[in-house]
């Protein structure tokens, strides 16, 4: 059965998509494609939902959309799984396959060398300017097996535009991604200004995690991904997940 995670501001969103039934809280700041977050931020979630009866809740982050160095993007990897997420979200963005395999394994081997249990997903973008040096269908299979991380999350980077994940790939494409990445005993991540009407078509995909933020949050009450998220809007999400 798919999985749905959620992206949160802080504590109070986590616990309200936590109590709709989501599957995993997002911690980011929502002002660009990843939303790279405090640490405290991180650890004020993980404590949040601890003491409200969610200990154990899977967190994710991540260290955001750009890597202009090794080694600061090592140590972001290794802090925020220090300060309490589970997953690990990587963007690589600007990167050709080379650059992205080269920067992934070092990701995968600093956190892994002291967390060994959480997950690292690299973050790779359709926009043409990025498709053009790394194409995520085409290439992202190829990526998570040099890198041995656990999955490949596709997101868009721009998000205002107007144009969501289903503006650059059709379902059959995804289908054939998501496919590719079970045949390598890997996770398939999907994001990009989701709506509940496209989450039904993609759980039909099989991907494993659906990524939403926007149309988690009350309409009208903010500006598009600053809106608030609900827990009763959460649940609707939830209940377009198929069954097994």
């Amino acid at each position: 059965m798919g999985r749905l995670l959620v992206s949160v501001r802080g504590p109070n969103e986590a616990l309200a998509a936590a109590q709709g039934g989501a599957h995993i809280a997002d911690v980011e700041y929502p002002a660009s494609a990843l939303g790279t977050p405090y640490p405290l931020n991180i650890k004020a979630v993980r404590d949040r939902l601890e003491a409200d009866g969610f200990r154990g809740f899977p967190i994710s982050t991540n260290i955001g959309e750009d890597q202009p160095r090794r080694s600061t993007a090592c140590q972001a990897a290794l802090g925020v799984a220090l300060a309490g997420a589970d997953h690990v979200k990587c963007g690589l963005a600007g990167l050709d396959l080379k650059a992205a395999t080269y920067l992934g394994r070092n990701l995968v081997r600093s956190v892994k060398e002291w967390f060994p249990q959480k997950k690292i997903y690299p973050a790779v973008f359709p926009e043409e300017e990025f498709s053009l040096l790394l194409d995520p269908v085409k290439d992202g299979p190829a990526l998570v097996q040099e890198i041995r991380c656990d999955g490949l999350l596709i997101d868009t980077y721009r998000k205002d535009i107007g144009k969501g994940l289903l503006d650059y790939f059709n379902l059959e494409q995804l289908e054939e991604f998501v496919g590719q990445l079970h045949d390598l005993g890997k996770e398939a991540w999907l994001a990009g200004s989701l709506t509940r009407d496209d989450l039904t078509d993609l759980w039909q995909t099989g991907v494993d995690v659906i990524c939403v933020r926007g149309a988690a949050c009350e309409p009208g009450a903010g500006l598009e991904r600053f809106g608030e998220v609900q827990a009763e809007i959460v649940a609707s999400l939830v209940s377009t997940i198929p069954r097994a």
